[in-house]
């Protein structure tokens, strides 16, 4: 891990890191695949990105410093999922240390509480009119915006 990489779930660390904006990437981390989002370096609006095959850690590390470099993303959000009592469990373990392994790309990383994200992307594809099977195809994704959304949008409104 680069020796000064922020790693944290407090916005206003994050904020502070980040005195410029710039483009994030978001990230929702599955067990089978990792969605992405990116958003505007002003932080208005997240937009889903792609839905990438989650396999082994060099390869995720690969494909993500890949669209960091094509979009010139300056820092990283990472959906936290808790449990609804706020509590810790082994998904979030999981985050956590995927961070950690992440911070390699040198970014500031927060780590987001993604709690009803998945619900949430799941109603707004509905809403759109999207077929079971395409909702499968980019929920993942769709989740990452939800996510990332979220964060720029305490990050952005300055209420940390």
């Amino acid at each position: 891990m680069a020796a000064n990489v922020l790693i944290t779930e407090n916005a206003a660390e994050f904020r502070n890191a980040l005195p410029n904006g710039g483009v994030l990437l978001g990230i929702d981390l599955g067990t089978k695949t990792i969605g992405v989002a990116t958003c505007d370096a002003g932080w208005s609006f997240a937009t889903a990105g792609k839905t990438l095959p989650k396999g082994k850690f060099a390869r995720d590390k690969a494909a993500l410093e890949a669209i960091c470099t094509e979009r010139g993303v300056k820092g990283v959000v990472i959906g936290l999922p808790l449990n609804m009592d706020g509590s810790s469990g082994p998904r979030a373990q999981a985050s956590r240390s995927f961070a950690r392994n992440l911070a390699v790309l040198d970014l500031p990383i927060l780590l987001w509480d993604e709690r009803w994200s998945t619900t949430s992307a799941e109603r707004d594809l509905i809403a759109q009119d999207f077929s079971r099977a395409k909702r499968a195809e980019r929920i993942d994704s769709h989740a990452a915006a939800v996510i990332l959304q979220g964060a720029i949008d305490r990050l952005a409104g300055g209420i940390l």
